[in-house]
């Protein structure tokens, strides 16, 4: 005999299938006092768009602090409510670390390089902007690798981490599962680079004309 209540069930069920399939993937991004402003708004931007539409939806994009606190403020006077610190149990699906004018005191963070290395672990894909590459070169991540760091600084990059294959001259490096990039504006170039890994090369164009980059790369062809 038909029970509406059995269906109901059913239907209860399925739902809950769905959902349990549907489960968040997490991008994690570094910030701290100090940090450069571009570094981490230009994958905001970028991931924040993506994760609007329905074949990104289920992604999000963290904030996480190297130390407890409810904001930071970027180098340029940029205040930003913080989600998390590295100090919370996370598990990542990205970690994208971006960059100081002053490195040494998160290089020398142990806390901090433990964090990036448990996440590295299990993570999907790491990424840096700028001279967050030294941070994942201190954590031993870039060692055999090609990588580069801000345009200027790979001689630096090359002398303190020797075992990294350090590349002149190239906005955006992608090695395995790894990518960096010289930050700054080109910090746009590498996290739509990122979302098509993550995606496709169809979705990332989808994302790159919706924020104009198009526009912006028509301008330095010019």
């Amino acid at each position: 005999m038909f029970s509406p209540y059995k269906c109901l069930i059913v239907l209860v069920l399925m739902l809950g299938s769905v959902s349990a399939n549907a489960a968040k993937h997490t991008i994690g991004i570094l910030v701290y006092d100090g940090v450069l402003t571009s570094d981490i708004t230009a994958p905001i931007e970028v991931f924040g768009a993506a994760t609007k539409k329905a074949w990104f939806s289920n992604y999000e994009v963290i904030l996480i602090s190297t130390k407890k606190q409810a904001t930071i403020t970027t180098e340029e006077g940029l205040t930003i409510t913080v989600d998390n610190s590295i100090a919370d149990n996370l598990e990542l699906d990205v970690l994208l670390l971006p960059s100081s004018y002053n490195m040494g005191p998160l290089l020398s963070n142990p806390a901090l390089i433990s964090f990036i290395q448990q996440q590295a672990k299990h993570t999907e894909w790491l990424a840096s902007n700028c001279s967050g590459a030294f941070l994942l070169a201190e954590a031993g991540l870039l060692d055999g690798l090609k990588a580069t760091t801000w345009a200027g600084g790979e001689e630096e990059l090359k002398d303190d981490y020797p075992a990294v294959n350090v590349q002149f001259d190239q906005n955006v490096v992608v090695d395995k599962n790894v990518i960096t990039s010289n930050g700054s504006v080109v910090s746009y170039q590498a996290a739509l680079i990122l979302l098509e890994k993550l995606s496709s090369k169809q979705f990332s164009q989808e994302i790159s004309e919706a924020i104009q980059w198009q526009r912006l790369e028509s301008a330095f062809n010019r």
